[in-house]
């Protein structure tokens, strides 16, 4: 008997035994939706071409973060698996959200789940996730508006047909954090599935007064039904924590960048019991898939997500006035609501003309996101923190001072063939048209309606040469845009609504190496420019500034796979060189010029085996680096290590243990005066039983 599995534009055929996750078997290794895997080297993706296309043969860097690294390094955030990526770097997102750099280019809504659009802003979970993919460079081609830098995109789990199969997760940690999962598979006919993935947080660290909780449920029913498959999803998530926005700078010798703060790594600099986050989203995910004829066939996902989310925050808004003197507060209130409905078809055709092979793709997305946003001002009763004696302040909410509703529709078609020139020579090329239309208004005093209609079309192509089978040498040219709405198209400025959209090209050479079928090993060479471009004010943390044009230029290499039968590694070091060209003194936010990272486990025997990890980045600007009294964020190298015991063949054992050497550092910032610190050595101890 066969089992099929959901991916993201397809349902793919795999034989018995190959799905894995919390609720399999010893002998099952872990399967990747869009193709296989051993252990932490993935094969395939269907995310970067919309094809199941072997990572060898896509003309562009992507990292592959499988499910058995994220178990084996006990991720629960997207920011734990970002610290492993280089060329990624984390932001603090205001304590409230996922907020990424990549390249250079900051955003929070360039996510995406199974390759649709997720672009509300909010902290993801892992507990439902199979894998997550990293995909550098613009790619407009594949994802539309926005994806400057590039994209993060989350693979659910699917369901099987093949057996029923129970797992269930359970860990704490020396802070008092814990958390309970369940996986639950079951056959409902030889063509039919349902899975049910659910978990439950409880949050707490090592800053003062932090905690919190985060709930989730996802059931997903899948059916064959011959020539067609169907699948549908539906997810519920409830997160309620404090709003954490850090320290702040302080001030060293003049004329130099400031630097964070020391000696206050757990005390909040907001008001307990005020600073605070919720979430609540409903996410459904219809797909149908099916073959129309032979070398012919056709997928469809619909999404919608309705997600109604707050933030209410005191934070600091300056640097402190000495060690032991003075930080000025400030304070306000930000709930936004969002509805997306998000449809996507796509077509592929498998065909010959004579020896050249083409697989053919075309395909429309149609979206409509409707927001309404508001902000409320605090009025503090004292704007500031005496650090010699701190008393956090009470704070009341004033009027309206921002309230908007905003309409997006877009409209996109596109066309991408990837041409095999017998064995030795592959051409992608694609066009993608995109139609972006906004619509809003500002209701504070009399209503200011906004609009904007945007036409871009996004070019792509990349050579790929195969000296032999298993090496790749490719060159790319992409491009991507961003409408003047910002990635979350709040609002919009009189004085940006007729400029155009900045756009983004990515040049990029780069070698990949299968050196065995388990291991891989991969160089690129990169630049990417950006113009028109906009940046948020390091003395307004509220507004924008035009900045003109910037250019990243870097290299990446990258080794994953195993070593050895025991011994599988992860690793990756990025140089990056991210300025504003022409000025060489104005340096991009949240870039590091070097960053290393390097994860290992090694198998003692069948029973015991232990990790070993390593992350080090070098010194970051916290905001643009357009005066001197920028902050400086200093160089960090963390070490991290893991154990691993398999009790039998369905209880396994784990013990994670973070910042080993109990380094002092800061892992990430929103702004010069939101840092925060590095969580100090802790550990989390894991169990996962599995039927």
């Amino acid at each position: 008997m066969k089992k099929f599995l959901l991916v993201s534009s397809a349902l793919l055929c795999v034989p018995t035994g190959a799905w894995a996750s919390e609720a399999d078997g010893d002998d099952a290794r872990t399967i990747i939706v869009t193709g296989k895997a051993d252990g932490y080297k993935a094969d395939n993706s269907v995310t970067a071409t919309k094809t199941d296309t072997p990572l060898l043969d896509v003309p562009q860097s992507i990292s592959v973060v499988t499910r058995e690294r994220l178990d084996d390094q006990a991720q629960r955030s997207m920011a734990d698996v970002l610290r492993y990526v280089p060329g990624t770097t984390v932001g603090q997102g205001e304590g409230n959200r996922d907020q990424i750099t990549l390249r250079g280019q900051n955003t929070t809504a360039d996510f995406f789940l199974d390759g649709v659009r997720d672009d509300a802003q909010y902290y993801r979970s892992l507990y439902n996730i199979e894998r997550v993919e990293i995909l550098k460079g613009p790619f407009a081609l594949i994802f539309g508006r926005g994806g400057s830098g590039g994209i993060i995109n989350r693979v659910q789990k699917t369901p099987s047909a093949d057996a029923l199969a129970v797992g269930g997760t359970a860990s704490v940690n020396t802070f008092g954090a814990w958390d309970i999962s369940a996986d639950i598979n079951a056959p409902i006919s030889g063509n039919a599935a349902f899975r049910l993935n659910a978990n439950y947080e409880s949050l707490d660290n090592h800053r003062d007064f932090f905690g919190g909780e985060r709930y989730a449920i996802n059931p997903y029913f899948a059916v064959d039904l011959g020539q067609w498959k169907l699948g549908l999803s539906y997810e519920y998530v409830n997160d309620d924590r404090v709003t954490d926005r850090g320290v702040p700078s302080i001030a060293t010798v003049t004329g130099e960048p400031n630097v964070p703060i020391t000696g206050y790594r757990d005390t909040f600099f907001g008001t307990p019991g005020v600073n605070r986050t919720g979430l609540e989203a409903h996410i459904v995910k219809a797909r149908l898939d099916g073959e129309l004829a032979e070398n012919l066939s056709w997928s469809s996902t619909v999404l919608y997500g309705d997600y109604d989310k707050y933030y209410t925050n005191v934070f600091a808004n300056g640097a402190a006035i000495g060690q032991t003197g003075t930080v000025v507060l400030s304070s306000y209130i930000d709930p936004t609501k969002r509805q997306n409905f998000i449809a996507q078809s796509n077509l592929v055709w498998d065909v010959d003309f004579g020896s050249i092979g083409n697989k053919v793709l075309l395909g429309l997305e149609y979206g409509d996101q409707d927001s309404t946003n508001q902000r409320r001002n605090g009025t503090l009763s004292s704007s500031t923190l005496n650090l010699a004696n701190i008393v956090y302040p009470t704070v009341t909410f004033g009027a309206l001072a921002r309230n908007t509703e905003s309409n997006v529709q877009f409209f996109s078609a596109y066309a991408q063939d990837q041409i095999s020139f017998g064995e030795h020579v592959d051409l992608v090329v694609g066009l993608r048209y995109d139609r972006f239309e906004i619509k809003g208004t500002d209701l504070i005093g009399t209503p200011r309606p906004f609009a904007r209609k945007d036409e871009k079309v996004s070019p792509r192509i990349g050579l790929i040469v195969k000296p032999q089978e298993n090496i790749s040498i490719y060159g790319s040219y992409s491009q991507s845009f961003l409408p003047r709405s910002g990635d979350q198209f709040l609002t919009m400025a009189a004085t940006q609504a007729n400029l155009a959209p900045e756009k983004f090209t990515n040049y990029e050479l780069g070698v990949k190496w299968d050196i065995r079928p388990d291991l891989n090993v991969t160089l690129a060479l990169f630049q990417l420019d950006r113009t028109n471009a906009t940046t948020p004010d390091p003395g307004n943390v509220t507004a924008t500034i035009n900045i003109g044009e910037t250019r990243t230029k870097g290299v990446e290499l990258a080794l994953t796979g195993r070593i050895t039968p025991q011994w599988q590694m992860t690793g990756g070091y990025t140089y990056q060189d991210a300025e504003l060209r022409g000025n060489s003194f104005v340096a991009l936010a949240q870039v590091p010029k070097h960053q290393f990272a390097l994860w290992n486990r090694y198998d003692f025997s069948r029973s015991v085996g232990a990790g070993l990890g390593v992350v080090h980045q070098s010194s970051q600007f916290a905001a643009i680096r357009t005066a001197a009294n920028t902050t400086l964020l200093q160089a960090f190298t963390r070490v991290d290590a893991a154990l691993f015991f398999k009790a039998s063949d369905r209880l396994d054992l784990q013990l994670n243990v973070e910042n080993l050497f109990d380094q002092g550092y800061f892992s990430d910032a929103h702004n010069n005066n939101n840092i925060t610190p590095g969580a100090p050595i802790n550990a989390r101890f894991t169990a996962r039983l599995k039927f």
